[in-house]
C-alpha cells in the first residue's frame, strides 16, 4: 500500500521501528470481517473464532455476501469491525446500573447497537446523527435490533447542551482523520493531510465542549477514534481532562490481546488497536468521568396525545408486558413508549429532531390501526397476536425484494411472516395475493434469483 510520505515519517515516530514494521505490512493484508450476535433473537454458532473482547462476537474466514441473508435483514446479528467491541470492556467495567445513555456520532448503529445489548436492564440510548442520510440508515439498523429502549435523532452536537445533566453516559466517537481505516478504505489513504489531522482535532474538542453540558457531573464519556495521531487521541483525551474536567480511567486487559497502550510518554490511561498487533481495524478508546456538583436539569415536557382507551387496548395485545409502557399518538402514529423514559422522549421531541423512538406500533387510518414495522422486529413483539406464516429462502427473499407474495391456506387479514423462526415483517393477504408492507426504503435492490 502506497503512503503518504509524511504520514508514514510521523506514524514510525510514534509507534516506533518495530511496531511500525509490522503495522506496515498488516496493511498489505485483506480486511479481517467480524459480525456480533443479536442474544435476543439469536446465537452465536458453536466452534466460530471468538472475538476476544467481545460476547457474542465472532470473525468469519471470509466475506459472504450478507445481503442475501434473510438472518441478516431480521437483526439477528450486526457486521461490525472487532476493534469497535472494545467499548464491552468499558460498559462491563463501569457501568452497573441503568442509565440513560447518548451515542453522539452513532452511524451506521455498530456501536449503538452494541450498547442496547450491553447496558444494564431498564437503560435508554439516544442515538444520534446530524447527517440525514446516515440518520436514516442508523434508524434503520437500531428498528431492526429491536430494543425499543431506544430513540434515534437527526442533531448537532450543540442541540444537547439544552439537556443539562440528562445523559449518565455519552459516547462520542469522533469523526476523525480515518487513518484506521486506511486497509478497508483507499478514499481515506488518498485524502489524507496534516492540515486534515489538525483540522479534525480542533472539530473534536468543539464537538466534546458542545455536548459537556448534556453529561451529569460522575457521568462517564467515552472518546474514540478510528485514527492513530497523538493530536486526535491522547492529546484530546488529556485536553478533555484538563479544559472540560474530568478523571480519565483505566482498564484491566490481558496482554495476548495485543491492545497497545498511550504512545506519548504521558501516564494517561488510553487503548489502541494496532493492525499487526490487534485482529482488527484501528482504534483508538478511552473512558473518562465528569467532575463537577451541577445539579440536573428536569427534561422538559410537550404534550403528547394519549392513545384513546379503544386503540391502547387492542394495541397493548400486540406486545410483551404491555404494563410497561405508556401509549401516545402523535401524527396518527401510536407509540408505546417505556414508562420510566416518557418525559425523556416527549422532551425530546419538543427539542430535537427525533426520527425514531421507542417503539411504533401502529398508523392509525380511518381509526383503524395498521401494524408498524418496527413491531414486526422487536423484541417486544407478542406474535401470538397474529397469524404467523413460517417463509422458505426464497420466499424470505422475494419479501425483502418487496414483492407480492400468496399463501391461499392463511387467513385473511395482517400476517406475521417469519423465517427460520425469526420475524422479518408483516403482509396482509387480501385472497389473491398478500400485499407487502416491508419497509421500500429497505428493499432489496437485486433481483433474489440472481443470489
Amino acid at each position: 500500500m502506497e503512503l503518504n510520505k509524511e504520514f508514514v515519517e510521523r506514524t514510525r515516530q510514534l509507534f516506533g521501528e518495530e511496531r511500525f514494521g509490522r503495522f506496515s505490512l498488516a496493511l498489505d493484508a485483506n480486511p479481517i470481517v467480524s459480525v456480533r450476535y443479536n442474544a435476543a433473537k439469536s446465537s452465536m454458532p458453536e466452534g466460530c473464532d471468538v472475538v476476544s473482547w467481545a460476547s457474542n462476537a465472532c470473525y468469519l474466514d471470509e466475506r459472504p455476501l450478507f445481503t442475501a441473508d434473510p438472518m441478516f435483514h431480521a437483526g439477528c446479528y450486526y457486521v461490525q469491525e472487532a476493534s469497535s467491541m472494545f467499548l464491552e470492556q468499558i460498559v462491563n467495567r463501569y457501568v452497573d446500573a441503568p442509565v440513560c445513555a447518548l451515542d453522539l456520532c452513532a452511524a451506521p448503529g455498530g456501536k449503538s447497537t452494541h450498547l442496547l445489548s450491553l447496558l444494564p436492564k431498564g437503560s435508554f440510548l439516544v442515538a444520534n446523527e446530524p447527517v440525514a442520510l446516515r440518520a436514516q440508515v442508523l434508524a434503520e439498523n437500531i428498528i431492526k435490533w429491536g430494543n425499543p429502549y431506544a430513540a434515534v435523532t437527526k442533531n448537532e452536537p450543540r442541540d444537547f447542551a439544552s439537556f443539562k445533566g440528562l445523559f449518565d453516559f455519552i459516547l462520542v466517537d469522533a469523526p476523525c482523520s480515518g487513518e484506521g481505516m486506511f486497509r478497508k478504505d483507499s478514499y481515506a489513504v488518498e485524502q489524507w493531510s496534516l492540515s486534515n489531522v489538525k483540522q479534525c482535532a480542533e472539530r473534536q474538542k468543539d464537538i466534546l465542549a458542545d455536548v459537556w453540558r448534556a453529561l451529569r457531573p460522575g457521568g462517564l464519556l467515552v472518546y474514540s477514534t478510528c485514527t492513530f495521531n497523538r493530536e486526535e487521541n491522547e492529546e484530546c483525551v488529556e485536553w478533555i481532562a484538563k479544559e472540560l474536567g474530568a478523571d480519565v480511567l483505566s482498564l484491566d486487559i490481558p496482554s495476548s490481546w495485543g491492545v497497545t497502550g498511550n504512545l506519548t510518554g504521558t501516564d494517561t490511561p488510553v487503548y489502541r488497536f494496532i493492525p499487526g498487533y490487534t485482529r482488527g481495524e484501528g482504534l483508538f478508546m478511552s473512558v473518562l468521568r465528569k467532575h463537577g456538583n451541577e445539579s440536573p436539569q428536569q427534561p422538559r415536557m410537550q404534550k403528547v396525545t394519549p392513545c384513546p382507551a379503544k386503540i391502547k387496548n387492542m394495541l397493548s395485545a400486540w406486545v410483551k408486558e404491555p404494563g410497561q409502557f405508556d401509549y401516545l399518538l402523535n401524527n396518527d402514529t401510536v407509540t408505546a413508549v417505556p414508562k420510566e423514559y416518557a418525559s425523556v422522549v416527549t422532551s425530546m421531541m419538543s427539542g430535537l429532531k427525533v426520527i425514531h423512538a421507542a417503539l411504533p406500533l401502529a398508523q392509525l387510518k380511518n381509526d383503524k390501526p395498521i401494524p408498524h414495522h418496527a413491531l414486526a422486529v422487536s423484541t417486544m413483539l407478542n406474535s401470538e397476536a397474529f397469524c404467523n406464516v413460517e417463509l422458505n429462502r426464497e420466499q424470505a427473499l422475494r419479501y425483502l425484494h418487496r414483492e407480492s407474495l400468496t399463501f391461499p391456506d392463511a387467513p385473511l387479514g395482517i400476517l406475521l411472516l417469519k423465517y427460520n423462526g425469526v420475524p422479518l415483517g408483516f403482509a396482509k393477504n387480501v385472497g389473491n395475493r398478500a400485499n407487502n408492507m416491508y419497509p421500500s426504503e429497505w428493499r432489496i435492490r437485486k433481483n433474489p434469483m440472481e443470489f
